[in-house]
């Protein structure tokens, strides 16, 4: 299965690497959106445009793209058991459901990567949130409704996007654990750290100025 699961992590990889916000602000506007704001290529930064619209529109695109990843990898992994069965009529009723949700893992964490690390903009991408959140919600559903009541709740105290993100992608971890037993094995459990660890350290400038109290906020100009 090593080919298959290279496969699905290279179209993930892909998928996750296309930079909707980049694109629509430069279609839309003109304007190269990594020269705005924080230079970031996601929604957030898509919003300190002044293109609000265009701002729910990456957001959605980018984690519908996530969304997509997890799915065609499933789709993937099914094909190539199929192609490879005595007896592909009856050959559903048998796939590995750990296997496959291992697949799905691994093609959301793959997304998550394209997304931060875009081959088209020479690797310079974005912090991975809404991609996760699309990756994740085909994979753990639960548990991205549990990090998204504690990013809203930490955004409405704090007023900080950036700690609200980093908040809601530290218990995610911890909440599909308790809330999907079938993730629960230690190679699934592995993929579903490192996407939300990459996240976070994504942020690393934002913690910086968190920690230096000059962090921009909700209605604050961009530092």
């Amino acid at each position: 299965m090593t080919k298959t699961y290279f496969i699905i992590a290279t179209v993930s990889y892909l998928l996750g690497s296309i930079p909707f916000g980049y694109i629509l602000v430069r279609l839309f506007m003109k304007q190269d959106i990594r020269a705005t704001g924080s230079g970031n290529i996601g929604a957030t930064n898509v919003a300190r445009s002044g293109a609000k619209g265009l701002a729910i529109a990456t957001l959605v695109l980018d984690a519908g793209k996530g969304y997509l990843a997890v799915v065609t990898g499933q789709q993937i992994y099914e094909h190539s058991l199929l192609r490879n069965a005595n007896a592909p009529g009856t050959y559903w009723l048998s796939i590995p459901i750990e296997e496959l949700m291992l697949t799905a893992g691994i093609a959301a964490l793959f997304a998550i990567i394209g997304h931060c690390f875009p081959v088209w903009l020479k690797f310079k991408g974005g912090k991975g949130v809404a991609t996760a959140v699309g990756a994740f919600a085909a994979l753990a559903p639960k548990a991205v409704l549990v990090s998204l009541l504690v990013f809203a709740l930490v955004l409405i105290f704090s007023r900080y996007v950036s700690l609200a993100s980093i908040a809601a992608s530290a218990v995610f971890p911890v909440a599909a654990y308790w809330l999907h037993s079938d993730l629960r094995p230690a190679k699934l459990m592995a993929l579903l750290i490192a996407g939300p660890a990459l996240i976070i350290a994504k942020h690393h400038e934002n913690i910086r100025r968190l920690i230096a109290h000059t962090e921009s906020s909700i209605g604050a100009k961009s530092a």
